[in-house]
């Protein structure tokens, strides 16, 4: 019988002679070819649905009224979100706590938080419903952004969202944030003659 120490050795030696040949059979054949295929215009195209919020700057043609909108909220979206947005099994509510951040007890639904409308479409286009992101069409997109804004109060219920009529949109949160332009590092710089850093 054979020694475990015997074993591992053959073994190995079995793995590296196999190496060599699969190294040498393809050595003398012609260059590899690349993998993949070359990036299109167009699928590029397919990934550049991002959308500059201040501005609307991005957002695509399309238009969806609030009623069409609670249909596929209720179809599509409340398994999560609940009824009316109100929350459901996985997410809080989407609506309500308008003026809740001028307070301790800060309440996050897009009507509450975000300043701008078209950041409530880009994330509902790009990510939503969570099972299959980007799966809405731009007119759904539009449709659900505008049902969320109802429910918040700030859209009518007979709206329809545009590119132009969600960007008119005047978020309560609008001038909420401010510019964080402090330096992100507490040392000061130093460009010559630097003291070393020394380590713990």
């Amino acid at each position: 019988m054979q020694s475990p120490k015997f074993l591992w050795l053959a073994l190995a030696a079995g793995f590296v002679l196999a190496g060599c040949a699969a190294t040498k059979s393809t050595a003398g054949g012609s260059p590899a070819q690349p993998r993949g295929q070359a990036v299109s215009e167009a699928d590029l195209l397919a990934w550049n649905i991002d959308v500059r919020t201040p501005d609307g700057l991005g957002l695509p043609p399309g238009s969806g009224s609030v009623a069409a909108g609670k249909a596929v909220f209720d179809a599509k979206c409340a398994s999560c979100h609940g009824a009316a947005a109100a929350g459901g099994p996985v997410f809080g509510s989407m609506v309500g706590g308008i003026g809740s951040f001028k307070t301790d007890r800060r309440v996050l639904t897009p009507g509450s938080m975000y300043p701008y409308a078209p950041v409530l479409f880009d994330y509902v286009r790009r990510a939503m419903p969570m099972n299959a992101p980007q799966s809405l069409s731009n007119d759904e997109a539009y449709a659900v952004t505008g049902y969320v804004l109802q429910l918040n109060g700030l859209v009518a219920a007979d709206a329809v969202m545009t590119a132009a009529s969600l960007t008119a949109v005047q978020m309560p949160n609008r001038n909420g944030f401010m510019v964080d332009d402090r330096p992100d590092t507490a040392a000061t710089r130093c460009m010559s003659q630097c003291t070393p850093i020394s380590g713990k």
